[in-house]
Formats: structure tokens, sequence, C-alpha cells
């Protein structure tokens, strides 16, 4: 399914609405791996998290500028080392939305006026700004082990995490259960 840009049967011609197929076969990709794993409940702000981040990697992994159903089981490692614990993910998405930005200088003036942003860009960076942004209360894993935290799940040291930091763990385990 043709993005970035290009002519497609999703109505991107003469002046009719673009849609955002690429992003939105990522969006399911992902929202597929997080209900597979039954890690969190669906309505979560923590699922949203995850499904953004894992939409992310999924769509900006996609160098070849097609998504491609056949390909989801093979791309299954790629995605899991972009999300492992080790690897500079925020940096990759920051870099990989800069390569996929329209070069508007190479844009002559006349025709500056009439460009349109890609749809699937569009929500990604959306998707990214919220990732940023958000920041979600979840438990301190870096609190000090027996520092009168209490037994249960919703008890011990709370910490304000940027959405990014709880999503992508989550992302990445959906993967591995998957």
């Amino acid at each position: 399914m043709p993005h970035r840009g290009q002519e497609s049967t999703d109505g991107t011609g003469d002046g009719e609405l673009a849609v955002p197929m690429a992003w939105l076969y990522a969006e399911y990709i992902a929202d597929e791996l997080l209900r597979s794993g039954d890690l969190m409940p669906t309505t979560s702000f923590e699922f949203r998290a995850g499904r953004d981040a894992l939409a992310l990697t999924v769509f900006l992994s996609d160098t070849e500028g097609e998504l491609s159903g056949i390909r989801v089981i093979t791309q299954l490692e790629t995605w899991l080392s972009l999300t492992a614990y080790d690897q500079p993910w925020r940096e990759w998405v920051q870099k990989r939305l800069a390569d996929l930005a329209p070069d508007t200088t190479a844009v002559p003036a006349a025709a500056a006026g009439r460009a349109t942003a890609d749809p699937d860009l569009e929500l990604a960076r959306s998707a990214w700004r919220w990732l940023r942004e958000t920041e979600l209360l979840a438990p301190d894993l870096n609190a000090v082990p027996g520092g009168g935290a209490g037994a249960g799940e919703d008890e011990g040291p709370k910490v304000w995490t940027p959405a990014w930091q709880l999503g992508l763990p989550l992302g990445h385990l959906a993967i591995h259960l998957f």
C-alpha cells in the first residue's frame, strides 16, 4: 500500500480525500499485537502508549514505503531489536520523522501553497507528540527495594513517566508474547 506522497487507490488523486492507510495499518498491527498479549485493558492510557509506540515502530521501520501483511511475521525481529531496552528508540524516531519530512526548499514558491501534507506522516507526528508530551503515573522501578513499599500492585512508589517510556517496553513485551 503506497504512501509518503505516492498516488494510490486510497483516494489521493485530484483533490480527493487522502486516506492514511499506511498509518492505519501500522496502528492495526500494533493493536493486534497488544491485544494478543492481554497485558492491560484496551481502554487504558497504558494501552494507548503501547499501541502508539509500537505503531510508530512499525510505520517508521517500513523503509520500502509499503507495509505488507505477509511481511509482518518477518518484521517481528526488526521490531524487537528497535524496541529493546538498550536501543536509542527516541532518537531513532526523531531521525526517521525528520528524514520523512518533505523538503520544502525544493518546492517552488508557487507550488508551496498547494502542497498537501502526507496524512500518514501527520498521524505519526501526532502520535509521537502525544507520547512525548503525556506523562503517566507508573511504578517507580528505580525505588530502593524494601523502602516501605506496599505489597499490592497499586501501593508502592510512583513516578510520572513520559508515555513513550511506558509504552515502549509494553510494545516490546507484546511482540515477545506474540
